[in-house]
């Protein structure tokens, strides 16, 4: 059965890039039935930032695609900003630790700026290294993510954070570090989830699930709120990763084949979980007709 003329269809977290498919893979994702886009800002240049102006460069550049995006293909696009987190790694042996960590401070602080001026719906991606690095350097990101938390809590928006996958520790780890900054915890996105855990494991976080087939079917039947993803990347030495654009309008309308009863747990990812951590309820684009 095709798909409710009402229900939006939102990739939680895509990047897209003027140097990429840009406009035209939001043209792809669109005509697979696609209505929002959540768009998180990267570094464009192909050097680590070192300045507060190469972030502000950064989040004006992610801004203006989400315009053109919004003119050329009538796609709703919500920006996320935020210094990438493993920045700080790089830049420190570049700057010292020290002023590594003050930039990514500011550039949290710029993102939070962002956000105030509803220029952005997110800081994100904040959070923690995927990978194992010195202890000077461990202590240094976690601060940094406290920092983002406070933000987060000061301009009353979700943090979307980055890290390695999480068990129920991890999740339980992440929403102590937010309640201790004064942000909720059902104010915290994981990005990039990658397996189901149950609810009541997650310590109050939204998991934004990679919408691989298999993992979507697992968590169709669980409750709210959680996201569908897709972390496209849009480079053209990668094209097509982490997953391409189209996919979450495609498993949304394979979902909608099953029946009735399928297409109304795609209200959990697609509205009920933003209302729930957003504060915003995703409607469909006038420009919009199925």
């Amino acid at each position: 059965m095709p798909l409710p003329s009402d229900l939006p269809v939102v990739d939680h977290h895509c990047h897209l890039s003027p140097s990429g498919e840009g406009v035209a893979a939001a043209r792809r994702f669109a005509a697979a039935g696609g209505t929002h886009l959540l768009l998180v800002t990267q570094n464009y240049a192909s050097t680590v930032p070192r300045a507060i102006e190469d972030y502000r460069d950064q989040f004006d550049t992610t801004f203006r695609l989400a315009q053109s995006i919004r003119t050329e293909t009538g796609v709703d696009v919500r920006c996320v900003v935020a210094p990438y987190p493993i920045d700080l790694v790089h830049a420190a042996p570049l700057l010292g630790l020290g002023p590594a960590l003050a930039l990514q401070r500011d550039a949290v602080d710029l993102a939070g700026r962002f956000v105030r001026e509803g220029l952005a719906v997110a800081l994100g991606e904040v959070g923690l290294p995927h990978f194992p690095v010195e202890e000077p350097l461990r202590r240094a990101c976690e601060s940094a993510l406290d920092h983002a938390f406070a933000v987060a809590r000061d301009v009353d928006c979700p943090a979307v954070v980055h890290s390695a996958d999480l068990d129920a520790d991890g999740y339980r780890a992440l929403a102590v570090q937010a309640t201790r900054a004064g942000l909720p915890p059902a104010r915290v996105v994981k990005h990039y989830a990658r397996s189901l855990l149950p609810r009541a494991e997650r310590s109050g976080i939204a998991p934004s699930y990679l919408a691989r087939r298999e993992l979507v079917n697992e968590v169709l039947e669980e409750e709210g709120p959680w996201f569908l993803e897709t972390d496209f990347l849009d480079d053209p030495a990668r094209p097509g990763a982490v997953l391409d654009l189209a996919t979450v309008p495609r498993r949304a309308t394979a979902i909608a084949d099953r029946g009735p009863e399928a297409v109304e747990r795609l209200w959990i990812p697609f509205v009920r979980s933003f209302e729930t951590v957003y504060g915003w309820r995703p409607e469909i684009p006038r420009t919009v007709t199925r």
